[in-house]
């Protein structure tokens, strides 16, 4: 009687919470992330105007960058009882935020469990499995009824408002975890070991980059983190890997535009300019250098009109071709799959992909301009232009970004534009040069 009333309470509280936070005013703290993002002047004024619980929730809402303007500009007892409510782990990213200094006084005003908790959490590398753990979990032994561990979860869940994930240990190793959903499906006089499921591990000292990997394997999965002599130091849950996948993905987004990662659509014109003015500079004396490279062949576009209209065509599929080679080395390189070094497989693999594709697109284009202008000359000139441009976008695109990483660059902002470069000055000497020597 005892084990099915706490499961019936606590499937009716969860059904319960789960109902109230579907009636939450979602609305509200959308508009709040908004005006808060968009509205810098007065943003601490619109933060402070929201419930504590409302802070809470707009907060982890917001950009990194914003959330960073906004918690600066904070007093210390006004983010202390925010801080309190949120998860440790989310406190700890609001935390890294502000400067040593600060963190040491906001701490120290916190409760002792919490300045345990944060003062741990804090010393680890944010960019590791550790700097991105949850602590939400509790430990069970095998040999525990499930009678015991309803009531360890519904205790935890009473104190930090969130369901644990429950892992279960004999002699201090980790066996797995017991999926909530089997506490109210189970007998009560199970043991934990008779319902427990494997689970995968990763070592604390492990880098984002295999957190990465690992979640992109099982997508919807947890992972705990082990530390020494495999002790459970915490849990990684998706959310936080999604919320790296989307940091950097808006990075990279910056990145090919070559913008800076701190700019944001409120910020200045004079600040804006500032940011773009170098990258556009080197893009515009780029375009000279293609320019020049056209004004070589200045007579055979004369003498061959037609050779102007497809022009666009080379320079665009060359283009597109790199960039698409690009994302992949980008993506490569950040995940630590591929060096200079062991480059040779994959830049075979792309200028491969680039003949194929060259051959497959040149037949298109030779057939078009054949149908419309009936000169299979031009048709073939343009086909092999194409295929020659495609080859130089699957080497350029392959070997720049490996270069610029060898160099201490970011790749993915300094090798955009040597790439279009090598496309468009190649792709218009293969198309021109070819249209001189073979339309006489």
């Amino acid at each position: 009687m005892v084990i099915s009333h706490l499961y019936d309470n606590y499937y009716w509280q969860t059904k319960a919470r789960l109902l109230y936070n579907q009636s939450m005013p979602v609305s509200k703290i959308h508009r709040a992330i908004k005006e808060i993002t968009y509205k810098s002047k007065d943003r601490v004024e619109i933060f402070l105007e929201l419930e504590i619980k409302t802070q809470a929730k707009v907060l982890m809402g917001l950009s990194r960058y914003v959330q960073a303007r906004l918690v600066t500009k904070l007093t210390r007892d006004q983010l202390i009882p925010i801080l309190e409510i949120l998860e440790p782990d989310d406190a700890t990213d609001v935390l890294q935020l502000l400067p040593k200094r600060r963190q040491k006084e906001v701490i120290e005003k916190m409760g002792q469990e919490m300045q345990n908790t944060l003062a741990m959490l804090l010393q680890f590398d944010p960019r590791t499995a550790a700097g991105l753990m949850s602590l939400n979990y509790i430990l069970v032994d095998s040999s525990d009824r499930l009678t015991k561990v309803a009531e360890q979860v519904e205790v935890h869940e009473k104190r930090t408002g969130k369901p644990p994930t429950v892992l279960v240990i004999k002699d201090q190793e980790l066996l797995g975890f017991i999926p909530l959903q089997n506490l109210l499906f189970t007998k009560p006089g199970d043991r934990a070991e008779n319902v427990v499921k494997k689970i995968r591990t990763i070592k604390h000292t492990a880098p984002s980059e295999r957190v990465i990997e690992r979640f992109l394997e099982n997508p919807h999965q947890k992972i705990v983190v082990l530390g020494e002599n495999n002790a459970v130091m915490g849990v990684l849950y998706s959310d936080d890997v999604i919320r790296i996948l989307q940091e950097r993905e808006i990075s990279s987004l910056y990145d090919f535009a070559g913008l800076s990662e701190e700019e944001t659509v409120e910020d200045s014109i004079k600040f804006k300019v500032k940011r773009r003015y170098k990258w556009l500079i080197i893009n515009l004396f780029t375009g000279f250098i293609v320019a020049f490279t056209v004004n070589l062949f200045d007579e055979t576009i004369s003498k061959y009109v037609l050779l102007a209209v497809y022009m666009p065509i080379v320079a665009g599929m060359g283009g597109n071709a790199a960039t698409q080679t690009l994302a992949i080395l980008v993506r490569g390189i950040t995940l630590n799959q591929i060096s200079l070094e062991t480059a040779m497989p994959t830049l075979l693999k792309e200028v491969g992909a680039g003949l194929i594709n060259g051959v497959i697109n040149g037949v298109i284009v030779f057939a078009i301009v054949y149908l419309f202008n009936r000169d299979p000359y031009v048709g073939l000139v343009l086909a092999a232009a194409m295929i020659i441009n495609l080859l130089v976008a699957g080497f350029f695109g392959t070997l720049v970004p490996l270069l610029m990483k060898r160099l201490g660059k970011d790749p993915a902002t300094s090798a955009t534009i040597f790439i279009t470069t090598a496309t468009d000055v190649l792709g218009f000497l293969a198309f021109l040069g070819l249209a001189t020597l073979v339309l006489k």
